[in-house]
């Protein structure tokens, strides 16, 4: 009990989902990714969120500035577009909550290093997530999010959702990897 409340408190971002059981599942597949992975909440301070680059950017921070993200490009979309590009705000928030879950199993610690896990090698996040949040009985809309929102997602359909959680990563990366000249 202790790890889901100290990451309920660590995802502040999980009281933007309204449907309180969608909230509650949302959390589930985070607890369990954790548990899975070997990992507390204090060790979200040393994920990083990408082992592609150099970053102070930790997995945490990625996953909540990529929901915060998202979260306001559906409500300018909705504010703007209305019912011509709806937007399930709950499915979007979960969906950012979630895209990068499957980090927490495909990295492990070894040797005071964060590095690619025996599953990592073989399974990439977006995989890996988007079998934890069917596992737990997500919604498909939002393991469509999870499953397509990196290169794995080339050419895939997507979702209005699914757009803005892609775009939303990036945002939130492309910019570091350019700084950081990789």
């Amino acid at each position: 009990m202790a790890l889901r409340d100290d990451a309920r408190k660590a995802l502040p971002e999980l009281e933007l989902i309204k449907d309180e059981a969608l909230r509650e599942k949302t959390l589930d597949v985070w607890v369990d990714a954790m548990e899975q992975g070997g990992w507390t909440v204090s060790d979200l301070d040393d994920i990083p969120f990408t082992l592609l680059i150099e970053t102070k950017c930790t997995l945490l921070d990625h996953t909540r500035a990529v929901t915060k993200t998202a979260a306001v490009i559906g409500e300018t979309l909705a504010e703007f577009y209305g019912d011509e590009m709806p937007v399930n705000q709950d499915y979007l928030v979960s969906g950012g909550i979630l895209h990068d879950v499957g980090k927490l199993v495909e990295y492990k610690r070894e040797g005071g290093k964060i590095v690619k896990s025996e599953m990592g090698k073989d399974l990439r996040h977006p995989f890996s997530g988007t079998a934890l949040a069917f596992k737990h009985g997500l919604p498909s809309a939002i393991c469509h999010m999870i499953a397509v929102h990196a290169k794995e997602g080339t050419g895939a359909r997507h979702t209005t959702e699914a757009f803005i959680i892609h775009h939303s990563d990036f945002v939130n990366f492309e910019p570091l990897k350019n700084k950081s000249g990789g």
